[in-house]
């Protein structure tokens, strides 16, 4: 298939989160809570910014986050160092938008100029290359079909310099694939990610986010029709993409991972953090 064909197939799907409604049809800020159920982007960008600097041994300056939505990760790296620089790519109008509105009026002048967000798909074969690529919260998981995931990470691959890396979370574990629904306090609401499916022959899997607030609970106020991609899978299509380093690593443990600038191959930290969120890391060949 066509990268063109590729970029049409995915463009209506080829955002994060999704949602059911608009921001305005809710009598709360969404993307509000939302950052503040699940998001912590000023601690991402640091390790963003370590990460690199462990495995390269210099900084880090240019990040392109995929499916950025309201961009705080893009912006959280801006202000992190007056040399840094960030895009943000995604095609989702609305969260673009609650950022531009949000967000990009606290930055300066100064972070402001070091900040583009590119409303384009992550498929397309024009965009700016950078130090630093990560898919975060899951979002590549909406590739439902190998090719297409295939695609998305060769693309990944081609726009990074030659010494740039890839960092993208991943989750797993018996009890992904089980419907529950876990309910968390966050002080003022209450945050709801429900597991409600997972079809075990295709790896197809629907999930929702509810939120109470006062004491309404508001159903699917963000759904997600994802495939389940397993460790494995991704691992395999990174290695056949190009990519020559695979460290899985517990988010609890991602500081004391020894020597993973001298990893070849795959390393596994430690195996038991796999039935929870797992972050890997993927680091370009050297050419």
């Amino acid at each position: 298939m066509s990268k063109s064909k590729l970029q049409s197939k995915t463009r209506a799907q080829n955002s994060s989160p999704s949602s059911v409604a608009s921001q305005n049809q809710w009598p709360f800020d969404k993307y509000k809570l939302y950052s503040q159920a699940v998001q912590s982007a000023d601690g991402d960008v640091e390790f963003f910014a370590n990460t690199y600097k462990e495995l390269r041994g210099r900084a880090g300056r240019v990040l392109r986050e995929d499916f950025c939505g309201t961009f705080m990760l893009s912006c959280e790296w801006v202000k992190m160092h007056r040399e840094n620089r960030a895009y943000g790519i995604d095609i989702d109008r609305e969260p673009i938008d609650y950022g531009n509105k949000n967000y990009l009026p606290k930055l300066s002048e100064s972070q402001q100029s070091r900040l583009s967000i590119i409303e384009k798909s992550v498929l397309d074969n024009s965009l700016p290359r950078v130090d630093i690529s990560v898919a975060m919260n899951f979002s590549y998981f909406l590739f439902k079909e190998r090719n297409l995931l295939k695609a998305y990470f060769t693309n990944v691959y081609e726009h990074l310099h030659r010494d740039g890396i890839f960092i993208l979370d991943i989750f797993g574990g018996t009890q992904c694939h089980q419907a529950i629904q876990d309910r968390t306090e966050k002080g003022k609401f209450v945050y709801y990610w429900d597991q409600k499916g997972f079809d075990p022959i295709t790896g197809y899997a629907d999930f929702s986010i509810h939120f109470k607030v006062g004491k309404k609970k508001y159903n699917d106020v963000f759904t997600y029709d994802w495939r389940m991609w397993s460790i494995p899978e991704v691992r395999d299509i990174l290695l056949e993409v190009g990519f020559k380093m695979f460290t899985p690593i517990g988010k609890a443990l991602l500081a004391m991972a020894p020597g993973m600038e001298n990893s070849h191959g795959p390393k596994l930290v430690n195996p038991a953090c796999l039935g929870s969120p797992t972050l890997l890391e993927l680091g370009r060949a050297q050419i």
